[in-house]
C-alpha cells in the first residue's frame, strides 16, 4: 500500500530544502522549530526512509530526498492552484503569484508589470525570487519553485516544457561617471573602450558576455570589479570606480542618480520574456500574464541620435 502524505508535510520539507536548514524554514514557516522536526521525522516514517543526511545540526539532502523535491513541489504547487481557483469564485479577490526575476529586469519591466497587475488586483500579493541568470530562472519554473520567471536572454529562449511570452527586446548601454571620458549623446564605438576600466556582472549574465565579446574582438578594457549584485554597480560608477555595461533598464534610474547613460555601437540586444510551465496556471498567474503585455506600452527610455 502507497503511504498517505499530508500535503502540509511537503510543503515543511520544501521549506528546509529552500531555506537551507531547520531554524531559517521555521521562522518562514511561522512554526515552532520542534514542530516542524515532528513534521519531518513523520514524513520520514510515513515513506519508510530517511531523506537527509544529519551531520552535527545540519541537514543535506541524501537520494530519496534529492528524489522528492520535484513530486513534492507538484503537489504543493497543485495544492495552490486549488485553493487560487476556488478563490477565483469570488473574483480573484485574494491570492498569491510567485515570480523569479533576472537582476536588471527586476528593475524594469517588472516593476511596471506588477503596478499594472495590482492596480486590477489589489488583494493579490507578488512574491519575487532572485535569478542570476535565464537558465536560474528558467530552472525554477521547471522545478515548481515559481509558476512564472522574467528573464533576458541574448538570444530567444526556448526550452522543452516551457512556454515564452515575448516582452520584447532591452539595448546595452554604457553608463559612466557625470564627468567620464565621453560627451553626452555620444555614441560609443566598441573601439572606444580600450583602455577604460569596466565594472561587469558575473559570468553567465547578458552583460558580461557582451563584455568579453568587446575584449575578444581585441578591445584592451579592464574589468577592475566583477560583482553578483547588480545593484552595487550604479555607485561604484558615480563613485569614480569605473563604467559598466547595462540594459537599458538601468538608463532612467542612472541619470536621476546623476550618470551619464550613452548608446554603444554597434547595438546589442537583450530579448526580454515571461517563462512558464505548458501545464495548468494557478488563476493568478493566468492573470498577471494577462495584463503584461499592455503594460509595457511605450519604451521607457529611447536614444535620440
Amino acid at each position: 500500500m502507497l503511504p498517505i502524505v499530508d500535503a502540509r508535510q511537503l510543503e515543511y520539507f520544501l521549506a528546509v530544502v529552500d531555506h537551507g536548514g531547520m531554524g531559517k524554514a521555521a521562522a518562514a514557516l511561522y512554526v515552532a522549530q520542534p514542530s516542524l522536526s515532528q513534521a519531518l521525522r513523520t514524513l520520514e516514517r510515513d515513506l519508510g526512509q530517511p531523506l537527509f543526511h544529519r551531520i552535527g545540526r545540519r541537514l543535506v539532502l541524501n537520494d530519496a530526498g534529492r528524489a522528492l523535491v520535484g513530486p513534492a513541489r507538484q503537489v504543493v504547487r497543485g495544492l495552490a492552484t486549488a485553493r487560487s481557483s476556488v478563490d477565483s469564485v469570488a473574483g480573484l479577490a485574494v491570492g498569491r503569484v510567485e515570480i523569479a526575476a533576472t537582476p536588471s529586469q527586476a528593475v524594469e519591466p517588472l516593476a511596471s508589470l506588477i503596478r499594472a497587475f495590482a492596480a486590477v488586483h489589489p488583494g493579490i500579493s507578488v512574491a519575487i525570487r532572485a535569478a542570476f541568470t535565464a537558465q536560474n530562472a528558467m530552472d525554477l519554473v521547471r522545478g515548481g519553485a515559481v509558476e512564472i520567471a522574467l528573464l533576458a536572454s541574448a538570444e530567444e529562449p526556448s526550452a522543452a516544457g516551457l512556454r515564452f511570452t515575448s516582452l520584447g527586446r532591452q539595448r546595452f548601454v554604457l553608463v559612466t561617471p557625470p564627468d567620464g571620458p565621453f560627451p553626452p549623446g555620444h555614441v560609443v564605438r566598441h573601439a572606444e573602450l580600450a583602455g577604460q576600466r569596466l565594472i561587469v556582472g558575473q559570468t553567465g549574465s547578458g552583460m558580461r558576455r557582451l563584455v568579453d565579446r568587446i575584449r575578444d574582438s581585441g578591445v584592451d578594457l579592464t574589468a577592475v570589479v566583477e560583482t553578483e549584485h547588480r545593484e552595487a554597480i550604479l555607485p561604484l560608477v558615480l563613485g569614480g570606480v569605473g563604467m559598466a555595461v547595462l540594459a537599458d533598464s538601468w538608463a532612467g534610474l542612472a541619470e536621476r542618480s546623476g550618470a551619464l547613460v550613452l548608446a554603444l555601437e554597434p547595438a546589442a540586444h537583450l530579448h526580454i520574456c515571461l517563462a512558464t510551465r505548458t501545464d495548468d496556471l494557478s488563476p493568478a498567474a493566468q492573470a498577471f500574464l494577462t495584463t503584461a503585455s499592455p503594460a509595457l506600452g511605450q519604451p521607457k527610455y529611447e536614444f535620440r541620435t
